[in-house]
């Protein structure tokens, strides 16, 4: 019997529970309460969402980008928890990793030892970033962003830092702060001082840097929000002006980075752009351990722990547990053996290939770009009367409905699961697994292009959800 067999939460016999304690048996006697227990404890608007456009499903179990019911009907995740499932679910090299590492028994969390786990896993992290030297870890996205920030403006001791129209780097109050999307911000004020400049527009960073104040410029190369992608030249570009004024480029990959868009970070895929300081998390968790990572320049990390006295002005309670060392130093390994990338490039050019050939098809199409398995697909207004006067009513009540409407036929006829890629627009984003296959790539095309079939017939349910959609849009302004 394998670790992951004997470690199965499914026996409910007294030696699998010690000191009464059976998470098995607790799960199968409350499980079926699971979205009555968020309504009274947890974000009450989240069931409420859930059971408006359908969503509300019940998944038994997970396996790599698929989930499945009570059933065994599967379902195809082309969202892999926001990014986070990278490698898909129960990967077993990393379920192995975490098993061992509970059986190793390790003195973790001390504070005050230097355990192998973190040294080992910086080190490879940083072979994919060779003109990176040192790496702090944190437990998420938006604590690796907090993390750049604070070192930028020590190691610079500048005030101020620039952020792209439209950004999202985290909603912790110094990530917020560097926002890009007013709704997360809005009501949480006073947030730092910091400044917007459009993903692209050199003239208004240069702008800005000339002020004097400007620590550096955080950036995603492809923005989570919308699939906007740096123009071509804008990093290198951006990172000279930053370094003639002595501010540095902090790259955000929390989302792009290991792999997602057919580099190993996405900022790779422009020659001669070496970021001061690089943000990853989500993927490097292999699905399991919360985990952030901040990687960054020797004589940065050296400014901040510039002394005895200052050896833990910046630190985590839970940064470099085992466990969450572990699942990374696994993620690292499945990537490298499994050929990943290689894997997520041409699965994604497949897919976006195929994508694209289709908005000379459907007037509702307007764009699918992106790169590698971070896809974005843009929906506009139709050229015909009849669908244009639909998509007018739908767009007055709120814009994004139409990508809503698109989205709920895909899980409920086809079971398969994708989002809209923000607030009030008409795109949905996929980030599915970086382990997904052509076939599944295959099956989602056919499935998006019954859906666009439907849409473009001017009836049927699709569009009856729609009036559903505008009701509730209505209702709630």
């Amino acid at each position: 019997m394998t670790t992951a067999e004997s470690a199965s939460p499914s026996s409910s016999s007294p030696s699998a529970a010690p000191g009464g304690f059976d998470l098995g048996a607790l799960l199968a006697e409350r499980g079926a309460e699971r979205y009555a227990l968020h309504s009274k404890y947890l974000n009450p608007q989240l069931p409420r969402m859930l059971h408006t456009i359908g969503f509300d499903k019940v998944y038994e179990r997970a396996e790599g980008a698929h989930f499945f019911d009570a059933e065994g009907h599967d379902h195809l995740d082309m969202l892999a928890g926001f990014g986070v499932m990278g490698l898909g679910r129960h990967h077993p090299v990393v379920r192995r990793a975490l098993h061992d590492v509970l059986d190793l028994s390790l003195a973790d969390l001390t504070r005050f030892d230097c355990q192998p786990l973190p040294g080992l896993l910086a080190e490879k992290l940083l072979t994919h970033s060779p003109h990176l030297d040192r790496v702090f870890f944190g437990n998420s996205g938006t604590e690796a962003v907090e993390t750049a920030l604070k070192f930028a403006r020590y190691a610079t001791g500048r005030p101020r830092v620039l952020y792209c129209e439209h950004a999202f780097h985290g909603l912790t109050t110094g990530s917020l702060s560097v926002n890009g999307e007013s709704g997360f911000r809005d009501g949480f004020a006073p947030l730092l001082p910091d400044t917007a400049v459009p993903l692209g527009d050199l003239d208004a960073l240069a702008r800005e840097l000339r002020k004097g104040d400007v620590a550096a410029l955080i950036v995603e190369p492809i923005q989570g929000k919308g699939v906007h992608e740096a123009p071509p030249g804008y990093l290198r570009a951006a990172q000279e002006l930053l370094h003639r004024h002595k501010a540095l480029l902090i790259a955000d990959e929390v989302q792009t980075g290991l792999g997602r868009t057919g580099d190993f970070y996405a900022y790779q895929h422009e020659e001669g752009v070496e970021p001061d300081l690089v943000c990853v998390a989500k993927a490097l968790s292999g699905g399991y351990v919360p985990v952030g990572a901040t990687l960054g320049r020797d004589w940065i990390f050296k400014k901040v722990y510039s002394s005895m006295d200052r050896v833990l002005v910046h630190s985590a309670s839970f940064g470099s547990n085992a466990q969450a060392m572990a699942a990374g130093l696994a993620v690292l390994a499945v990537m490298e053996n499994e050929q990943v990338v290689a894997h997520a490039r041409a699965v994604g050019e497949r897919l976006k290939s195929r994508l694209t050939a289709l908005i000379d098809e459907y007037e509702l199409l307007a764009d699918v770009r992106g790169r590698g398995l971070m896809i974005g697909i843009e929906f506009g207004r139709p050229a015909s009367l009849k669908l244009r006067s639909r998509w007018a009513m739908l767009q007055a009540a709120r814009k994004g409905l139409f990508a809503q409407m698109v989205v709920v036929p895909l899980l409920q006829r086809h079971r398969i699961l994708t989002q809209v890629s923000g607030d009030h627009l008409e795109v949905i984003k996929l980030i599915p697994p970086l382990v997904i296959t052509d076939q599944d790539a295959d099956r989602f095309v056919e499935a998006f292009t019954d859906v666009m079939d439907d849409a473009h017939t001017g009836g049927g349910l699709m569009w009856d959800f729609g009036r559903t959609l505008i009701k509730q849009a209505v209702a709630h302004r």
